[in-house]
Formats: C-alpha cells, structure tokens, sequence
C-alpha cells in the first residue's frame, strides 16, 4: 500500500478539530495513489500562523468546523507532528508599520554614531592636563 506522504509546501484544505490558546489542532486528508482512499493527518496551526499582524484572541478568528486552506510550513522527522500556516498563503500580508531605521544615517536627527577622529585630539589634551596637573608621567599613544 503505497500512501502520499506530506511534503513541506504542500498547500491542503484543512479543517479546524481543536482549539487552544496557542493555536488551532486540524485534520487534513491526503489521497492514496494505491486505492484512491482519504487517508486522514492531524496538524497544528501556530496562533503566529493563523494570520499576518498580531492575534489577540484566536477564538475571535477561527471556530471550530471551519473549512480553510493552509500551506505545510514543517514536518518534525522525529515524531511526524505537522505544522502549518494559513498566513503563508495571504495574498496582502500586514505590513508592520515601524520599521527599524539604522539611526547613525540619519544626519537630520543628530543622532546616532559619529566619528571619534574628531574628538581624539581634544581628548589627548585633556589626559595631558590630567597627567600633568597629578605629576605623572606623559603617556604617548601611537596611530599605525
């Protein structure tokens, strides 16, 4: 009896048998290319997969009974557990509306990293008049 095995990518009609505050449990059906039979496979939909953006409530989202499509996103080889993903199949994703900006860039904010070069010389007059005004003794520092 030869039966189709998942593959990661797989896109299925599942339907939601299972609820719980981290995801969603489904049963799927796979066909059996010996007898043409249904042959049944549990999964789990993460809350992070269910849809793009944050999901407050999962309860608020999906019920039970209901009928949707998923994509396979991993198949632990170890125990067979299957995860998959209603998100991945989104066809307008939320786009996350802050954005990480690399803020030493940024001149127009005058924030961020700027060059030491131009404080170097300053700083070595300053550690002078230190060494100086506590009667040590002059330290040089060498640039390759």
């Amino acid at each position: 009896m030869e039966k189709k095995s998942p593959k990661i990518g797989d896109i299925v009609e599942v339907e939601i048998i299972g609820m719980q505050d981290y995801g969603a449990f489904v049963k799927f059906y796979l066909d059996n290319s010996s007898n043409k039979e249904k042959i049944e496979q549990k999964g789990l939909i993460h809350i992070s997969e269910i849809q793009s953006g944050y999901v407050k409530s999962i309860h608020d989202i999906a019920k039970i009974g209901q009928k949707v499509m998923a994509q396979i996103i991993d198949i632990d080889e170890y125990n067979g557990k299957i995860s998959l993903s209603i998100r991945s199949l989104e066809k307008n994703p939320q786009v996350h509306h802050i954005y990480r900006k690399k803020h030493f860039t940024d001149s127009r904010d005058k924030i961020g990293f700027k060059t030491l070069a131009n404080y170097l010389p300053g700083w070595i007059e300053e550690n002078e008049a230190y060494l100086k005004a506590k009667k040590m003794p002059k330290v040089r520092i060498f640039f390759e």
